[in-house]
Formats: structure tokens, sequence, C-alpha cells
């Protein structure tokens, strides 16, 4: 603790300009990590939104550079470049110097903007290594480069470009990270960059997006002149639809709200929120006015039609949203906005949830007088889901009672572990009996828990809780989890912080996987979410040479095992292929894919959920010619053994 005999004025140290951006970067990024990185790119690509949303940009470009450096270029109007009122210099060097200087703070120069806090360019400046901003107004040019978030030149006017393009006007990023700052890595994947530019693409209709990965090289154009609905016909796709999309606008007086839906067979929820091409990954208070709206007129529509009778229950939330893909997405001055929850991701104005409630109250009653056919497949639809949950409340009441769900004795097969600290617990899911008696003698028993799954669990994609509940591997796993199942899942009581999957490496091992994965994703996803879902990678094999032996994961690796270790007589090598976790003996199968220094895990992550909901649909659902046409897409990624 300081001395306070020496607290004055001297002690107090002011951060000006940038240098509390480099100071504590994750108070404006959130991390430091490579998720950072795609931060600072998203920040960039917003300030170029800002114009679209404006109306005054129609082209955005990417360019991923081969010296590390990105590059944004738009067809806006150009950062303001002359001298900016009280401070003697371009209004550039301010928005790019300056924390909070940027037109987004100021109405009149932005309705709407897409940058969550007004701070984009300048926080990117301030950790980029270098960075040139070019502005194009007609056949002038101004440039301005920086070091570190210093200026590193005036701002100079010329009519040569360092960035080409044919746009009359616009301004053009191009910047390189700090490496001493995001210690992981500056690199961006070109999945991760197609991914945050196609969501945004799909929200800004008519505007063109282009990625050009000059690493590799190609490029990737995005243009949705359907906006969201363009975004709900790709969430619905592989799926089988209940009627066309429904889709509504509306405004009043600030805030603007689109809403585009429609129901499919399947049974996951799949509603996405917005507000200024922000994801609002936590929802807000435009999702809750939006879930109230819906399951009030869906129950309205009911009773007016005589298919909810006067004595039943009304429909739920949940059975209202089963098998239901939506976008909500409103535009509302940034000045106003408020957000909340840890990310900043969930929208907190209260004034929101009445709007969109109302708005989408009025826009549901129209939708179901004028289109009654569309209404009771719909409704006809929902009350299934509710039949299927009361099926399910009732199965599952069943079990309890018989003490097999909750508060139950652990299953009788399950080696669990001593540990009782669900941070330090493991459980590995084991296919089959053999592989789960090597597992349970090899294992550390300290903290690891195994418990063998016989045969393939039922694929859980499309039924409902009561069937699930009743498929013994299931209730066995979902004892040995804690958290219970359905309506009163509670995560903070699950047993184990790591849930590891190890089955063979064969297509049966493979199937088993996704099976339960499926079971995970689509009934206990949050488990996915909290990174407790593993997937366990055994050596593919096993090289010896008279006492040395070495274990290969990959082809790859045996290959540079005979190229290294067994240089000296590689044609003496006894190569063996494991096809089985039963072909090794309880201490190799310890060494290899249980010890925490050996092992190698794969952990499930869910960086994107549509994806990952469509990739589920396609390849656990009902139909066949996409999940041919994906297995022979993807059949050359996968290694033949022959």
């Amino acid at each position: 603790m300081a001395d306070e005999n020496n607290y004055s004025g001297q002690s107090i140290k002011v951060l000006e300009g940038l240098e509390p951006v480099r100071k504590r970067p994750g108070m404006y990024i959130g991390t430091t990590s490579i998720d950072g990185a795609y931060h600072c790119l998203s920040e960039i690509v917003d300030n170029s939104i800002d114009e679209a949303l404006a109306g005054e940009a129609k082209h955005i470009d990417v360019i991923l550079e081969e010296n590390g450096y990105v590059t944004v270029i738009d067809d806006g109007r150009g950062i303001p470049v002359d001298l900016m009122p009280g401070y003697g210099k371009s209004a550039l060097e301010i928005i790019m110097t300056k924390l909070h200087a940027g037109g987004k703070f100021e109405t009149d120069a932005y309705k709407f903007s897409g940058g969550l806090h007004g701070v984009g360019a300048s926080v990117v400046n301030a950790l980029s290594d270098h960075l040139v901003v070019e502005v194009k107004k007609g056949n002038d040019i101004y440039r301005q480069e920086y070091e570190r978030g210093v200026p590193k030149t005036e701002v100079i006017k010329t009519t040569e470009m360092k960035y080409p393009r044919s746009y009359l006007n616009g301004t053009a990023t191009s910047y390189k990270l700090d490496g001493t700052i995001f210690k992981q890595g500056i690199d961006l994947e070109l999945k991760q960059v197609k991914r945050r530019i196609k969501d945004r693409s799909y929200l800004i209709s008519g505007v063109f997006f282009t990625i050009h990965d000059k690493r590799i090289p190609t490029k990737i154009g995005y243009f949705f002149d359907g906006g969201i609905v363009s975004l709900l016909k790709d969430l619905n796709k592989n799926k089988r639809v209940l009627h066309d999309p429904l889709y509504f606008k509306s405004q009043q007086e600030d805030l603007e709200l689109e809403v585009a839906l429609q129901y499919n067979d399947n049974m996951a929820e799949n509603v996405l929120s917005f507000v200024n091409v922000i994801n609002t990954k936590e929802g807000g208070t435009h999702l809750t006015g939006f879930r109230i709206a819906l399951t009030r007129a869906v129950n309205a529509y009911g009773k007016k039609e005589g298919l909810i009778k006067a004595n039943d229950e009304a429909l739920s939330g949940e059975d209202v949203r089963e098998g239901l893909a939506a976008i909500v997405y409103i535009k509302m001055p940034s000045t106003n906005l408020q957000f909340e929850g840890q990310t900043k991701t969930k929208l907190g104005n209260a004034e929101v949830q009445g709007v969109v409630q109302q708005e989408t109250n009025k826009a549901l009653d129209l939708f179901f007088e004028e289109n009654p056919k569309a209404a009771k497949q719909i409704l006809g639809r929902i009350l299934l889901a509710q039949k299927a949950r009361f099926a399910a409340k009732a199965a599952k009441e069943a079990v309890i009672r018989k003490g097999a769900l909750e508060g139950a004795t652990l299953p009788g097969k399950l080696a669990d572990c001593q540990s009782r600290d669900p941070a330090q617990s493991e459980l590995y899911l084991v296919e089959g009996d053999s592989a789960g008696g090597s597992a349970k003698q090899g294992r550390d028993r300290r903290y690891q828990a195994i418990l063998p799954l016989r045969g393939k669990i039922l694929n859980t994609e499309k039924a409902y809780l009561d069937k699930v509940i009743a498929f013994k591997e299931i209730k066995d796993l979902v004892i040995a989890l804690g958290t219970g199942i359905g309506e009163t899942t509670d995560y903070e009581k699950i047993r184990y912080h790591k849930i590891i999957i190890m089955t063979d490496a064969d297509v049966d091992g493979e199937h088993i996987r996704t099976l339960i994965l499926t079971f995970f994703f689509r009934h206990l996803p949050e488990l996915v979410k909290r990174g407790y879902i593993y997937v366990a990678q055994p050596p593919l094999f096993k090289l010896t040479l008279g006492k040395k032996s070495h274990y290969a994961f990959t082809v790859e690796e045996r290959d540079a095992l005979l190229q290294g270790d067994f240089k000296d007589d590689p044609s003496k090598v006894i190569i063996q292929r494991y096809k089985g976790l039963g072909e090794m003996n309880p201490d190799q199968l310890y060494q290899t894919t249980m010890k925490a220094e050996n092992r190698l895990l794969k952990q499930v992550t869910i960086e994107d959920t549509e994806v990952a909901d469509q990739t589920f649909t396609l390849l656990m659902g009902d139909e066949v010619p996409p999940r041919r046409k994906f297995i022979q897409t993807h059949a050359r990624m996968a290694e033949i053994d022959s």
C-alpha cells in the first residue's frame, strides 16, 4: 500500500491522448488475445459501416496483407481533413489520436452507429505498431502515418494513392497491430473474418462487402439485397419450413425495428438479435419485447379460433419458440444506447421493450388474419410442442419418483473420482466396455472418472425430452453430470468441469462422438458455451525399433519421426496403426490419451452458433441430399485408412 504521507499531487499520473489505451488495452477491446485482434478489425470495419448506415457508402473492402497488415477501404464521404475548431489540427488527426472524438457522438453526423463505444479508430491506432489513413476526396488524396498512436507525419495532400481504388471518395485505413501487446499473435484466420463480415453484410442490405486475402490468395464477396430475410433463409438452410418468411419493419421516432421470422420442423429455437449491427448475444429489452408479443399473439389466435379452450393451459414461451428461427434488429442513435452484461452485449434500454412488443403484436395479428393456413400450421406445430412438454414432464416425474434422476444414486458402471471439486474433476465418456475397462484401470483415480457408453446413443436431433430421458445411456450420463435436464437444469450442480469424449478413431467412433455432441448441443448447450466439453485425441500410430518407441497422433508426426528419431534405420521400424482404444493396454491408454502432460485434447467451442446449428441439422436430420453433398465436399479432409 502507498505511504499516506507521500500521497500528493506528485502521486497522481494523468494518462493523456492514447496512453491509457496502451497502458490498459483490455478496458477498451476486452482482451489482448487473438479475440482482441478481431475486435480491432470490427472497430475499423464498423467505422465504414457508419457511412453505409448513413446512406453514404456502397462498398466496403477488407484486405488481409501478406506482411501482417490489415486494410479496410470504403467509398463513403471520407474522414474530414479540415482544421478542427479549437485544436488547430486536422479533424483526421484528432479523430485518430483522441478518445471519444468521432462523429458518432454527434447525431447530426451519424443517426445510427455501428461501433459499441465510439472509440474505434483511435484505439486501433494506439494498439498498432504502424497505421496509415488515406482519405480520398475527388482527385485529392490526404494521408497521415502513425506509430503506436503517435503521428509520424503531418496530414499531407497528394495526388498519388498508396491504396489504389476506383472510388471517387472514401477512406482507407491500413494497420499492423503491435505484437508486444498482442502476444498470442495478430494473424487473422480467413474463416473468422468471413463470419464477421458476412454477419454485417446481412444487416446492411445493398452494400457490397469484399474480402481479399492476399496470403492464399483468394477473394470473396458478399451482397445481400434481402437484408435480414436473407439471413433468416440462411438460418433455415437444410430445414423444412412451415411457411414463407414473415418480415415487417416499423419506425417510431428515432427507433427503427426490423423483424423476420419463420418456423421449421427442427426442435431448437434460433433467435438472433442485433442493435446497430452489434450482435446482442445476451439479448436484452428488444428480445424480451419480441418474445412476450409472440407468446401473447399465438395464445390469442389459438383462443380466437377455438384451438385453445377456456380451461386449457396457456402455451408457454418455450412451446411457442420451439422450431422458431427469427431475427430482431433495431437501429437507434448510438448516443442513447445502454448496454448491460459482462460483455456489454445485452441491450438495457427499457423504452425499447414496449415499442418492440407493440409493433410485433400488430404484425403477428395481421399475419395470422391474412394467412390462416400458415397460422394453423404454426399453431398445430406449437400444440405438438406443448403436448411433448407435458409428456416429458410426466416422464421425468415418473423417473424422479423411482429415484433415478435427481438426487439419485450414481450409475453403477460409473467409476467416479475421489475429488469432489468440479474444477479439478474430469469425466471420460468412453466407447464400449472394453475400452472402459482399460480406462478404469489406467486412470488417475484422484480426479478422473470413467463412464462407459454401450453402443450408439439416441439421436437427439429431433427427439422430444420424454424419449431422451427414457434412453438408459443418456439417463446415466445426466445422473453422472448432476445438472438435471429440461426445465429444471441447474448448471451450477455440474460435477465435472472437463467432460471428455473418448471414442475409437473409426467411422463408428466418429458417429458415436457426433451423437454425444448433438445431445450436449441440443439439451445442455451451456456446457459447451462454458468450455466444459472436450474430445480426446488418441494416437494413431506406435513406432517401435528395439527398445525405443514413440507415439504419433497424425500421419505428419509419424513421417517426422521416421525422418528424425528413426532416420538411421526407418525400414526396420515396426509401425502399429491403432484402430480402437481397446488395442491399448491400461498403461498405454493412460500415458497417451489421459495423462495431462502427454494427452492431446480438443476443446469443443461454439464461436458461431448459427453454423453449428446448421451443421448438426445437416448431419443428424432427415434431409439426405444435402448431407451427401456435405460428406462428398469434406471427404478430402478426412484420412482414408486403406
